[in-house]
């Protein structure tokens, strides 16, 4: 394809996922193809003069509206932003910006926030009240939406104090992360269709034609410009994030001002790494000179401010072929389908593999070998296969459809009661015994350093392992012969398997890898029983009387203790010296949290996760991973979840800085922080 007819072809290509976009609400491609798509026909359009159109989409901004509701013509072009994807480009724009304004860079100030991943609005208010509420459009010609926006909660339908006679406040309506997970959750209680993710579900919602549907979503807006700013004499762009919040509008927490290049890098950093933090979904960072007069020096360009750049963060959705669907086992037999992919980059790490999660999935999705699917990895998530996109005259391969044996033993797989999952059959599968042990022997459980999955599966080739209680009657003659380990090394191996003999029997309880118990059911059983032996001699009906385990809990482990290959692997296990009791760590240690809930977000200077939780443990509280009406208090450390500090301030639950919580341990009291 020569450049002419690559321009053309790109032209067409954007233009229809413009209006898959804008005005369809269902896009087909992630944000990120689409980027590469205008990044290309820019530079062949820069490379090739003579390939220029006026009319290029890549000068347009939106797509035209889809005629649904009535236009509204804005009264200031609602402009795009440009992009920079390093910062090594942020760094250039820097610079451009501080020639542009014959200044020193390190002397520019700048506003960086979040660039919410929404749909952007604009709400024009006569005389205080809310008038006219109208999307984007294709930047100079919106859809008016204002009775649909009427009923987003956190809309001022009233301007109080000093307000010009007309306002304008720009902004991005979008769905929370928990309101979308509530929302699916909804949706699938009614047997509808779920929404693929929080953007294009707030699209949709917002552009319904019934206003009634628009207010059953749970729909936000978050303010980011004051139109109308000269008549109120604000001469900052700060400021006007500030008048937005005192009428009432909700804005960015994360946005800050700072001073300089460098300053404005990092703080754009810290997005990157606190992405998944936030409240919202976010595809990048915001940066905007700070001073209103320098931007009119600066200007525009045909389609952006030059006083302004979005930094796109590393994409997490990216497309590419799906070659093949496996299945894996997992340790409690569980078959997992995987899709095996084309190689592709996602947030930053090269993914050849993703999760299909089960059977119901995979036909819920209808992806099939052959497909162009679309991939997310959002933060430490496995990666998984969203949706195929469709292929105009690509023929489809036959759906796919799951088997009926285990790939690994040939047993029957079969599908356990009401649960979508299906399991192998038969407990000696050996991908069992390998998921079973290196699960046992990992850091959330046996700790045993040395363990990883190819050591495993050679102990299990060679015979010297065939359950996890064989692991503690291996030698360093057993073990130095093996490949890749030698006299230290097996010296070294063995040392770290004996000393898991003192291990807790909560981490025992949860290296066995009991169905349902996590560390939190673990630690509770432990702590009742304090020994293997009390746990397993206890009647159905005492086990599900402990606090935080439930009758589904208390049934797995009563079933599990019970099971003759349980009883064999125990009584090996004590043979062997395993502790399998759960030693009393409070023992002298004052109560001053007894009965106590004390949810610990973010690091905690001096503490682990899990050392944090187990000293507010050993002085008789609790520390479950969520905020409830039942939560004495929240310590905040750095980097603290933001869903978890929504909930606290909702509740009304006391926040406690990390730097008090060695004084909350020792008195069970804090000091009340905002």
């Amino acid at each position: 394809m020569n450049p002419a007819q690559r321009v053309i072809f790109l032209r067409e290509e954007i233009a229809r996922h413009n209006e898959a976009y804008f005005v369809a609400d269902a896009p087909v491609i992630p944000d990120a193809d689409y980027d590469a798509l205008v990044r290309e026909l820019r530079q062949l359009e820069a490379d090739h003069p003579e390939l220029r159109r006026e009319d290029s989409v890549s000068t347009k901004v939106g797509a035209p509206s889809a005629g649904v509701f009535s236009e509204v013509v804005h009264a200031e072009k609602m402009l795009s932003l440009d992009n920079v994807f390093d910062v090594g480009e942020l760094t250039q724009w820097a610079e451009r910006v501080a020639k542009g304004l014959e200044s020193d860079a390190d002397t520019i100030t700048y506003v960086v926030e979040p660039k919410i991943d929404g749909l952007a609005l604009s709400i024009v208010y006569l005389n205080g009240v809310l008038a006219q509420a109208a999307t984007r459009g294709d930047g100079a010609v919106g859809e008016d939406v204002t009775d649909n926006v009427r009923t987003i909660a956190n809309v001022p339908h009233q301007l109080s104090g000093n307000v010009p006679a007309r306002v304008e406040v720009r902004g991005e309506v979008f769905l929370a992360k928990d309101d979308f997970e509530e929302l699916n959750r909804r949706q699938r209680a009614e047997g509808a269709k779920e929404f693929a993710n929080p953007r294009n579900a707030a699209a949709g919602s917002l552009r319904q034609k019934d206003s009634a549907v628009t207010a059953q979503r749970p729909l936000s807006f978050l303010a980011y410009q004051l139109v109308d700013r000269n008549e109120m004499g604000i001469r900052a762009y700060f400021d006007t994030i500030t008048q937005l919040a005192t009428w009432g509008f909700l804005t960015a927490p994360e946005t800050s001002r700072v001073t300089g290049t460098a300053a404005m890098v990092q703080q754009s950093n810290w997005f990157e790494e606190h992405r998944h933090d936030l409240r919202y979904d976010i595809d990048g960072v915001v940066i905007k000179v700070d001073d209103l007069a320098s931007r009119d020096v600066l200007g525009f360009t045909s389609r952006a401010p030059r006083w302004a750049i979005a930094r796109k963060l590393p994409p997490e959705e990216r497309t590419t072929r799906l070659l093949a669907i496996e299945v894996s086992i997992g340790r409690t037999g569980r078959a997992t389908p995987y899709a095996v992919l084309e190689p592709v980059v996602v947030a930053g790490s090269t993914v050849s593999m993703a999760t299909l999660h089960n059977q119901d999935q995979v036909a819920a999705k209808d992806v099939r070998p052959g497909d162009l699917v679309i991939v997310r990895k959002a933060g430490d998530v496995i990666p998984e296969v969203v949706a195929p996109v469709a292929e105009k005259g690509r023929r489809r391969q036959a759906a796919w459809q799951f088997p009926t044996t285990c790939p690994e033993c040939g047993a029957p797989l079969e599908r356990v009661g009401d649960e979508s999952d299906t399991y192998c059959t038969n407990v000696a599968c050996p991908a069992q015994h390998l998921q079973q042990i290196i699960h046992f022997a990992s850091r959330g459980a046996m700790d045993i350093e040395g363990l990883g999955e190819q050591r495993v599966a050679q102990l299990l080739a060679t015979g010297l392992v065939k359950d996890v209680a064989d692991l503690f009657s291996l030698t360093v003659t057993d073990l130095a012969p093996l490949e890749g380990l030698g006299e230290l090394s097996a010296t070294s191996l063995v040392e770290a398997i004996t000393a898991a003999k003192t291990m807790p029997l909560s981490r025992v309880l949860v290296g066995l890898g009991i169905r349902h118990v996590g560390p939190v059911a673990a630690r509770e059983l432990a702590k009742a029983f304090v020994t293997y032996d009390a746990l397993s001699a206890a009647p159905l009906e005492v086990i599900e009387a402990i606090d935080g385990v439930g009758p589904v809990i208390a049934a797995s482990v009563h079933a599990y203790v019970r099971e003759p290959e349980t009883v064999i692997r125990m009584a090996k296990l004590a043979a062997a010296g395993v502790a399998l009791r759960e030693p009393d760590s409070s023992a002298g240690i004052a109560q001053t949290l007894a009965g106590r809930a004390v949810v610990v977000t973010g690091s905690v200077e001096g503490y682990t996760r899990d050392g944090a939780e187990e000293a507010i443990t050993q002085r008789g509280g609790t520390s479950p991973g969520s905020v409830s009406k039942k939560t004495y208090c929240v310590v905040v450390g750095e980097a603290p979840g933001a869903s978890k500090l929504t909930k606290a301030q909702d509740l009304g639950i006391p926040m406690v800085p990390a730097d008090q919580f060695a004084h909350l341990l020792a008195t069970g009291t804090w000091e009340r922080t905002q």
